[in-house]
């Protein structure tokens, strides 16, 4: 796991950037993207991207960014039909072109 150090915000009317922190196991194969610093508001602590592997298809738990990280998969050849949209319930996946677990 890596992460950058904590920056207090040095005024309430700006806001620092946000760091990464990226964490990885290859063991549990889950992949975290976490969104953390200070805000204007305090602390900001939040999963932006969740993914798990599953009997070979990737599971996408959380999506937080704004492209969206299925789009980005899609670019590098993965097939639709090895992406799961984990975040939706069981019965709206089946509407999708996406696997559906």
């Amino acid at each position: 796991m890596t992460s950058t150090p904590e920056k207090p915000s040095q005024s309430r009317l700006r806001l620092l950037p946000l760091n990464f922190c990226q964490s990885t196991s290859p063991h549990t194969d889950n992949y975290l993207l976490i969104d953390l610093g200070w805000g204007q508001s305090g602390r900001v602590h939040a999963v932006v991207i969740h993914a798990r592997i599953i009997e070979e298809k990737i599971w996408i738990e959380i999506d937080g960014t704004e492209d969206g990280v299925t789009s980005k998969l899609l670019e590098v050849g993965i097939p639709k039909e090895r992406i799961v949209l984990g975040f939706m319930r069981p019965k709206r996946r089946a509407l999708t072109e996406f696997a559906i677990a």
